[in-house]
């Protein structure tokens, strides 16, 4: 019912800065509305598990993995229904596939969706 496209990856050498964007839509075979609880950012490098990188709520309140506290900042616009990762300070460590996902409910129905990921890959 509900799908999320992420933009913003790519190439960037060590100390730099790149913002992801992950917007979601009704699919078009859905006529139902829906609301967005949280919102998060979850990374995946090769040969490791995916894992949480922030998360925020539809208060604005935000999580962080202590790996990027103080250099990501993650933030949303309601009225757009996405969600922002801003990356600062890149580290050759970041390197991998960002995947959003949505938390959101229709009717009296919850359901979590993802994205298809973006890449971004931190490399001199």
């Amino acid at each position: 019912q509900v799908q999320l496209v992420e933009s913003g990856g790519g190439l960037v050498q060590p100390g730099g800065t790149l913002r992801l964007s992950c917007a979601a839509s009704r699919t078009t075979l859905s006529r139902t509305t829906f609301s967005i609880n949280a919102m998060g950012w979850y990374r995946q490098a090769p040969g490791k598990e995916r894992e949480l990188v922030a998360t925020i709520t539809s208060g604005s309140m935000t999580n962080y993995a202590d790996s990027v506290k103080g250099r990501f900042t993650i933030s949303r616009d309601n009225a757009k229904n996405t969600v922002y990762l801003q990356m600062n300070s890149l580290k050759p460590e970041d390197t991998a596939v960002y995947y959003c996902n949505a938390h959101y409910c229709s009717g009296s129905r919850c359901y979590l969706a993802w994205g298809q990921g973006t890449q971004v890959t931190v490399s001199s």
